[in-house]
Order: structure tokens, then C-alpha cells, then sequence
């Protein structure tokens, strides 16, 4: 359950507006939903400030709809990652009908929380090749949909730098970049050294044999002489995204 909805829901019943079994029952699900195969966690986001998020990879297709159902009737925003196109055919007749997937990211989304736009700062989202958008995209598809504004720089790998500089006015304005790359994964290193902001690296499985599944771009990027690159796992956009959001919503609180 979102604070918003919580505090929406104590204001109904100050008001009279609903009674208090009707609160009850709404409160009932907290803090989680024991569905036997999954514990869905409604009170996520009032401890960490960001709600429980469905990894997609795994789960059948009834165990989704359940999740997924779950977490809209608890009010909560639905975001689902790794979430292959041919599992979404699967489910979307039984989900809400204000889904939106992107086949690209491989997300799903069901904003039912009106959400806040963090008003001071951006994240800047960087991808080294085009191969690595969908990784990009699942960072930013997550930082959006908890109240991040997110610019884009993609297709700017070291392998032609001079498109990287051309932008780098636009990369110091952020409050936080992450930096999306496969292959050796040498862009996080560089970026680094360019901007004064947290650097989030994110290596992705793109690339060739000896790149052994991006196991090659995150060592690279753990190994990075530049300071302030902090690294996620391999293809963890949002785990990215997540990071970055907070990062970008510490500025908003030091401006109160």
C-alpha cells in the first residue's frame, strides 16, 4: 500500500466516508498477502518508499494474474520486469485494461498511483550500443514510474567517443547518470571521469564469446579507475533505475 493511499484511506474514515469494517478490510492485507506460492508485500513501500515489484522470469501465468491482482486491489503501482511477450499475450485478457507493456524492456505497467514528479534534478540515462536500449529502457521505464524525470543519450560506446563529448554539457546537468554497456564496458569508466554525480554502471550480456555473458563488462566496470562508479548486476536496469530514483529524490529533500 503507497503512503498516499494509506493517508487517503485514515481521511475517508475521519470523514465518514467509508465506515471502519470497510477500513478494516482495507488494512486487513497488511503488511503482506499470503497467496501460498507468493507473500505479496503491500507494506514495501511505506518501509523502503518504493513498492514490491514483480520479476516476471519463472513465474507461471497464473501465478502473475494472482500477483498482479493482488497488488492492483491493494492500490499499489505494478510494475513487472523480464516479462517475455509471449507470457504478456498470455495474461493481458486478465489484468487491468490500463496495462502497458513494452516489448522492448520487457515491462509491464499498471500506474494506479498518481505519482509525484521529483521537481529538482534528472537522471541521465546512457547506452553505450543500441543492443543495450532494452536494458536502458527497463532502467528508465523504472525510474519513471516512481516520479523521475529520465534523459536520454543512447548509441554513444567509446568506440566513437566524439559522440559521447558532443553531448557533455547535457551529462553534467544530471543529478545522476547510469551508464548502460555490454561488450568490454569501458563507457562507465569514462563517463566517470567526465561528471561530478554517482555514476551507476549497469553491464549488460551483450557481446561476444570471450565476453562470457557480460561477466567481461562487469569487471570492467567494477575495476574502473574513475571515481564514483558504483555497479549493479548484469542486465539489472532496474536495479538501476531504483538507485538512481532515490539518489535523484535526495536533491528534492535537501531543497525542503
Amino acid at each position: 500500500m503507497d503512503k498516499n493511499v494509506l493517508e487517503k484511506l485514515l481521511l475517508d474514515l475521519y470523514d465518514h466516508k467509508i465506515d471502519p469494517k470497510q477500513a478494516a478490510d482495507k488494512l486487513s492485507t497488511l503488511p503482506y498477502q499470503d497467496l501460498d506460492f507468493a507473500r505479496v508485500d503491500h507494506h514495501r513501500s511505506l518501509r523502503s518508499g518504493l513498492p514490491e515489484v514483480i520479476y516476471g522470469k519463472g513465474k507461471t501465468s497464473s501465478q502473475l494474474i494472482s500477483i498482479i491482482k493482488s497488488l492492483h486491489k491493494a492500490g499499489n503501482d505494478i510494475l513487472v520486469t523480464k516479462l517475455d511477450a509471449e507470457v504478456y499475450k498470455r495474461i493481458k485478457k486478465k489484468i487491468s485494461a490500463g496495462a502497458v507493456y513494452n516489448e522492448s524492456s520487457l515491462t509491464l505497467v499498471i500506474q494506479k498511483v498518481k505519482q509525484r514528479k521529483n521537481k529538482v534534478g534528472h537522471i541521465t540515462l546512457v547506452s553505450a550500443g543500441t543492443s543495450d536500449i532494452p536494458v536502458a529502457e527497463e532502467a528508465q521505464v523504472t525510474a519513471e514510474l516512481f516520479g523521475s524525470k529520465v534523459e536520454r543519450i543512447f548509441d554513444v560506446g567509446v568506440a566513437g567517443i566524439h559522440r559521447l563529448l558532443d553531448k557533455i554539457d547535457g551529462l553534467r546537468e544530471a543529478r545522476v547518470v547510469i551508464v548502460v554497456a555490454g561488450m568490454d564496458g569501458a563507457l562507465a569508466g569514462v563517463v566517470g571521469g567526465l561528471v561530478s554525480c554517482p555514476v551507476i554502471a549497469v553491464p549488460t550480456s551483450v557481446g561476444y564469446g570471450a565476453s562470457f555473458g557480460g561477466v567481461a563488462a562487469l569487471l570492467t566496470m567494477l575495476n574502473s579507475c574513475a571515481t564514483g562508479v558504483a555497479t549493479v548486476n548484469i542486465d539489472n536496469g532496474f536495479g538501476a533505475g531504483c538507485i538512481a530514483h532515490k539518489i535523484n529524490l535526495l536533491g528534492e529533500k535537501d531543497k525542503k
